[in-house]
């Protein structure tokens, strides 16, 4: 396999947006990793429409068009485009590369899929740094009350009490008569 102008897996990862809850690619982007021009991507698409289900690939409203051209500034010219861009997952941007059945595209899914993978990962990471975070608050929130409760105790201990004490040891009550 020639590696040719093959880009690294961080500047595709770059290119993968949430939208919906879902990691996408926006259809201008998976053309320009698997060289052919979106017009060209979105054809092969509507030929192929049995191929792409919901889950593969969505249509961007309006408003989320808008978005990712605000918060994307590579994507700035689809802001004059009257089309509404498509959204494709990893599974779509795979299938994407087998209906286009070129070497590029196909060269190109392996690092699409694993940029899509590594974000997966880091998500899962991310979850589990949240749940520990949770578990050592909840931990460290436990402790507080058992610490607040230990100064308590003592403080009552020191604390002189209304009651008169009654002596202890020999003697004692010999002194108190």
């Amino acid at each position: 396999m020639v590696k040719r102008d093959l880009v690294p897996v961080e500047h595709v990862e770059r290119r993968i947006l949430s939208i919906r809850g879902h990691n996408v690619i926006i259809d201008a982007d998976l053309a320009e990793l698997y060289g052919v021009e979106t017009k060209v991507l979105n054809q092969a698409v509507r030929r192929h429409k049995e191929r792409f289900p919901a889950d593969f690939v969505v249509q961007l409203t309006r408003e989320e068009k808008l978005k990712v051209v605000t918060d994307c500034d590579h994507l700035s010219n689809l802001r004059f485009s009257p089309h509404l861009p498509l959204a494709f997952t990893e599974h779509g941007a795979i299938m994407a590369a087998n209906v286009l059945n070129s070497t590029r595209a196909i060269e190109m899914s392996v690092f699409v899929v694993r940029a899509f993978v590594r974000l997966r990962g880091m998500l899962t990471t991310h979850k589990e740094l949240a749940r520990k975070l949770d578990e050592l608050e909840y931990k460290v929130g436990e402790h507080d009350e058992a610490i607040r409760a230990l100064v308590t105790a003592i403080r009552e201990l020191m604390s002189p009490s209304s009651k008169e004490r009654r002596a202890i040891g020999f003697g004692a009550e010999e002194d108190a008569t």
